[in-house]
């Protein structure tokens, strides 16, 4: 089965002020979004094909509660600058009848998804990313959404991950497999993101705000 990227999140501080370097940098910001129940939210970009999504911890007790723990997401933000991947990379097939996912995961239902809807998650611990499979997700969505930016940036072309901690577990060797993602062994964090193939051959370098590279 054939997969692709629908969008990725990075742990940020509460309310995301890291957000304003990303407008200020030219990147039309989207309507936010809240996930009850999971006491999470996020600000997003969107893109032709993907999205990014800046997230964060907005109700504690819920992000600990029983229906959300498995999902370790206090962990992974609450451990952002510690041992805790920062990155969730979120994909989608590519044909709408690859229903099932890609690799090893269990099925999350959160609250503010409707019925029939769930997430595929990947067993993995939170030294790497949070891996999800969205089976209901279609690239005609994300166009739909898309805004353009004044930067000029449309498509997220290529993720390189940088990782302190070698990725073992199933789901990211299926993503990298799929070509969705590439990876490199480093001393911290880091998440390269090429637009449009890097046809400008230029760089932002968003750190220490946050811990991402553009390309573009």
């Amino acid at each position: 089965m054939r997969i692709e990227l629908d969008h990725l999140f990075v742990c940020t501080a509460l309310g995301v002020p890291e957000a304003e370097k990303l407008v200020q940098f030219g990147l039309q910001e989207g309507p936010p979004n809240q996930h009850p129940g999971q006491g999470t939210a996020c600000r997003r970009f969107s893109f032709v094909n993907a999205m990014i999504e800046l997230f964060w911890v907005s109700n504690a007790s819920e992000a600990q509660s029983q229906s959300t723990k498995r999902t370790l997401l206090w962990e992974r933000w609450s451990g952002r600058q510690g041992n805790a991947s920062p990155f969730g990379i979120c994909v989608r097939p590519v044909h709408p009848q690859d229903t099932g996912s890609p690799f090893s995961a269990w099925e999350s239902r959160p609250a503010y998804l409707p019925d029939p809807l769930f997430m595929q998650i990947g067993e993995a611990g939170i030294e790497e990313p949070m891996w999800v499979h969205l089976s209901f997700m279609r690239r005609a969505q994300r166009e739909r959404w898309f805004t353009e930016h004044p930067i000029g940036v449309r498509e997220i072309t290529r993720l390189t991950l940088t990782t302190p901690t070698p990725l073992r577990s199933n789901a990211s060797h299926k993503i990298i497999e799929s070509g969705v993602l590439a990876t490199r062994t480093g001393a911290t964090s880091l998440l390269e993101i090429e637009f449009d193939g890097h046809r400008r051959e230029e760089y932002a370098d968003f750190r220490p705000h946050m811990p991402i590279i553009f390309q573009l």
